[in-house]
């Protein structure tokens, strides 16, 4: 096995271990229940504040055999297909790098066939405002009427980028910074399970250093964690480079 960063090892695998986010995650929760599941979701916000996250555990949710309380189970073999990325019909794309006309056109052709094993195709769309111009008038017919079977979460650091055509169309979700004591607490719980010892004045100082991301405060703790011993507020000063104030 290889190395797994921090983030990714303890990124959320449930709607209850996102940071931050309840009013969001309480939201979707409640329409799975419902059965209400939109079909264009747009998660926008600051980086590391849970936008892919959260669209990856909707994406199983939705698709789930036996959803607990609008959860995902991440036993079913639709879940544990999604978390180990076997399953098709939960399609992810990085719209950074694919943001063609062609691209688009691709997804375009697919909606029409019916997904293979999952009850739902779900498109994940991220960094959603680096598409062309073209790739979003193709895109706007699929969003507009798509077929029952398909889903799009649009996730994106820039929403003010988007054409409107493409934001009246989508259910939006803000995703708000994270506050400075969700991320210690989390931190915290991260430092417990991979046995690092640091100290409560670490821990604070990372959190204000991480402003507002989840993913920045354990990246942060995991260059502290390199060094030997117990992580102080110092040594993560010097490793970040801060300035002694003396």
């Amino acid at each position: 096995m290889g190395y797994t960063a921090l983030y990714r090892k303890f990124r959320p695998i449930t709607f209850s271990e996102i940071v931050g986010q309840e009013h969001i995650t309480r939201t979707l929760r409640n329409q799975i229940i419902a059965g209400r599941v939109g079909h264009a979701y747009l998660f926008n916000g600051g980086r590391g504040t849970g936008k892919t996250s959260a669209a990856k555990i909707l994406a199983r949710a939705i698709n789930c055999l036996n959803p607990k309380d609008g959860e995902p189970c991440n036993e079913c073999e639709i879940c544990k297909g999604a978390i180990n990325g076997s399953l098709t019909d939960i399609v992810e794309m990085d719209a950074a790098s694919n943001n063609s006309v062609e691209d688009i056109r691709s997804i375009r052709e697919e909606v029409n066939f019916l997904p293979t094993k999952a009850k739902y195709r779900v498109y994940i769309i991220d960094e959603v405002h680096m598409l062309s111009t073209g790739a979003f008038n193709a895109l706007l017919k699929t969003l507009e009427e798509p077929p029952e079977h398909v889903k799009f979460i649009l996730a994106t650091t820039e929403p003010q980028k988007l054409p409107a055509t493409i934001l009246s169309r989508c259910q939006r979700f803000d995703f708000k910074k994270i506050s400075n004591e969700d991320i210690a607490k989390r931190s915290k719980y991260v430092a417990k399970e991979s046995n690092i010892e640091i100290t409560e004045d670490a821990i604070r100082l990372i959190s204000v250093l991480a402003e507002g991301a989840m993913r920045d405060a354990l990246s942060i703790l995991e260059r502290c964690m390199q060094e030997e011993g117990k992580i102080t507020e110092d040594l993560v000063k010097e490793l970040v480079g801060i300035p002694k104030t003396e």
